[in-house]
C-alpha cells in the first residue's frame, strides 16, 4: 500500500493504534498534540539522535525491521550512559515514495521490539515526504535521581577506566558488508554492461543467460562471521551493566557509550574532566572473529578497536577504591587509569611503547574521500 493512500494521520494511527503505555510518568502518549508526562521527584534526561540514510545506514544490507531496532537502541543507550532509566521515545520518519506502509510497518515492529526489552513507552512523533530517502529523528526521554546522574566531567585522578563487552566487532561488520555489496555490485555492473553489448547485437539468446546469471548473484557466505553481523545490525543498548554496576553499589564518576569509536569518547571525559590518562593495548577486549577479520583485511586490530565506532558499549571510571567490586562484575573491563592532565592521553603498547591516543573515530560532519 502507498503511504499517501493513508496520509499522514492515517498512517500514524496504523502505526500506533495498539500503543498502550506502561509508565506511571507517562500520563497521555500517542494521539493529541503533545504527549503528557510527569517527574514530580526525579531529574528529567532528553537525547535524541537523526539517522540519515546514505551516511548512517545503507539499505543494501540492512532490513527496516533491524534498523527500526537500532534507531530506539542507539537513543536509550544514550539514557543509559547518564546512569539513568529510559522512560518515553518519540520518532520522526521523513519518507521517500519507494517506501511502502507495510516497509514502516517493519520498521515499527523493529521499533517496538527495542522500546519492549527496556520498558519504554512510544508517546509521538511526526512523518513527512522526502526526496532523497529517509531520514529518522529519534527523541528518548529517562529520569534518574539527582545524585545518581553520571556527567562525563566527573573522572579524577587514579580512577579505572573500563569498558563493558568487547571493542571493534561492529566496525568489522561493516567493513564486511561494505566488502561484500562492492563485490555484488562489481558483478552486477558488469553483467549489465554485457547485456548492452548483446542488445546492440541483437543476440536475445545471450541476454538471457546474461539476465539469469544476475537473478542468480546470490547472498555471501557469512559463516563463521555472524557475530560480526549481529555488533553491526542488531545494536544491543547496555542497560544490563548499569543494573549490575548498581546491584555492586559502584557508581561510575564519569561515563558515556561508545558510538564514535573508544579513542574519542575517552578524549571526551578526559577533556571534560581536565584529566590525561593511561590504557594498555593488552587490555582492550577484542572477540575472536574481530581479530580473524581484521587479519582477512589486512588492518591492524587495535586500530579497529580504538576508532571503530557503533559498539555501543558503556566506558566508564570508577575509584581506584572500587577494584575489587569492578574486577567482580561479569562483561566489564579494566583497561587503564586516569592520570593528571599534564601526563597527556596515552595508549601503552604490547611491548610497552607509548604513543598520544588521537580521536579518529567517526565524525559524522566529515566529508566524504
Amino acid at each position: 500500500m502507498e503511504i499517501a493512500q493513508l496520509g499522514e494521520f492515517g498512517l500514524i494511527d496504523r502505526l500506533t493504534k495498539d500503543i498502550i503505555p506502561n509508565n506511571a510518568s507517562t500520563l497521555y502518549g500517542v494521539g493529541d498534540d503533545c504527549a503528557v508526562l510527569h517527574y514530580p521527584d526525579t531529574e528529567v534526561l532528553v537525547t535524541t539522535d537523526m539517522l540519515m540514510e546514505g551516511v548512517h545506514f545503507d539499505l543494501t544490507y540492512i532490513d527496516l525491521k533491524h534498523l527500526g531496532y537500532k534507531s530506539a537502541m542507539v537513543n536509550i543507550s544514550d539514557i543509559f550512559a547518564m546512569n539513568g532509566t529510559p522512560r518515553q521515545l518519540t520518532v520522526s520518519l521523513a519518507l521517500s515514495k519507494r517506501f511502502t506502509v507495510e516497509d514502516i510497518e517493519q520498521f515499527y515492529e523493529g521499533l517496538r521490539l527495542a522500546c519492549e526489552k527496556w520498558g519504554v513507552d512510544i508517546v509521538g512523533g511526526d512523518t513527512t515526504s522526502s526526496y532523497t530517502g529517509m531520514a529518522i529523528s529519534i527523541t528518548c526521554i529517562g529520569e534518574a535521581r539527582k545524585e545518581d546522574i553520571v556527567y562525563r566531567n566527573g573522572a579524577k585522578n587514579t580512577d579505572l577506566i573500563c569498558v563493558s563487552g568487547d571493542l571493534g566487532a561492529a566496525y568489522m561488520g561493516l567493513q564486511l558488508l561494505e566488502r561484500e555489496k562492492n563485490i555484488y555490485y562489481s558483478q552486477y555492473n558488469d553483467l549489465q554492461k554485457k547485456i548492452a553489448v548483446a542488445k546492440k547485437a541483437g543476440d536475445t539468446s545471450q541476454i538471457s543467460i546474461l539476465n539469469a546469471q544476475i537473478s542468480n548473484l546470490g547472498q555471501p557466505d557469512f559463516s563463521g562471521k555472524e557475530y560480526l553481523l549481529q555488533r553491526q545490525l542488531q545494536t544491543e543498548a547496555r542497560g544490563d551493566i548499569i543494573q549490575k554496576l548498581c546491584k555492586a553499589g559502584i557508581r561510575p564518576t564519569a561515563m558515556m557509550d561508545i558510538s564514535d569509536g573508544l579513542s574519542s569518547e575517552l578524549m571526551h571525559i578526559c577533556k571534560q574532566s581536565h584529566t590525561g590518562c593511561r590504557i594498555y593495548e593488552k587490555e582492550l577486549p577484542i572477540d575472536y572473529q574481530t581479530a580473524v577479520m581484521a587479519e582477512e583485511m589486512e588492518m591492524n586490530v587495535t586500530t579497529c578497536a580504538l576508532n571503530g565506532g557503533e559498539d555501543y558499549e558503556l566506558l566508564f571510571t570508577v575509584p581506584i577504591g572500587d577494584l575489587e567490586k569492578v574486577r567482580d562484575i561479569e562483561g566489564v573491563h579494566l583497561i587503564g587509569h586516569i592520570t593528571e592532565e599534564k601526563f597527556g592521553h596515552l595508549l601503552v603498547t604490547r611491548d610497552n611503547q607509548e604513543f598520544e591516543l588521537k580521536a579518529q573515530g567517526w565524525n559524522p560532519l566529515k566529508e566524504p574521500q
